[in-house]
C-alpha cells in the first residue's frame, strides 16, 4: 500500500500544479481580454472622432471650391469688363 499510496499523492500534487497554472493562465487570459477591449473601444474613439474631422474637412472642401468658383466668375466678368473698356477706348 505505501509505493501506490506514494504515487497517488505525486499524482495529486501534480493535478493540484497543473490546476494553478491552468488558473493562471486564466487569469492571464481575462486581463489580456480586458486589455483589449479598452484599447478597442479607444481606437473606436479615435476613429469616430476621426471620421466627424474628415466629414468637416470635406464640407469644408465643398464651400471653398464653391466660393473659389464665384472668385473666377467674378474676374471673368470683371477681364471683360476691362476688356470693353481698353477696345471701346482705343481708336477703331
Amino acid at each position: 500500500m505505501g509505493p501506490s499510496h506514494m504515487d497517488l499523492n505525486e499524482s495529486f500534487q501534480q493535478l493540484e500544479e497543473k490546476i494553478s497554472k491552468a488558473g493562471e493562465v486564466f487569469k492571464r487570459a481575462v486581463a489580456e481580454k480586458r486589455d483589449l477591449e479598452h484599447a478597442l473601444e479607444k481606437l473606436k474613439e479615435g476613429s469616430s472622432e476621426s471620421e466627424k474631422r474628415f466629414e468637416a474637412l470635406q464640407h469644408e472642401v465643398q464651400v471653398l471650391r464653391r466660393e473659389r468658383e464665384e472668385v473666377r466668375v467674378r474676374i471673368e466678368k470683371l477681364l471683360k469688363q476691362i476688356e470693353q473698356l481698353t477696345s471701346s477706348g482705343s481708336p477703331g
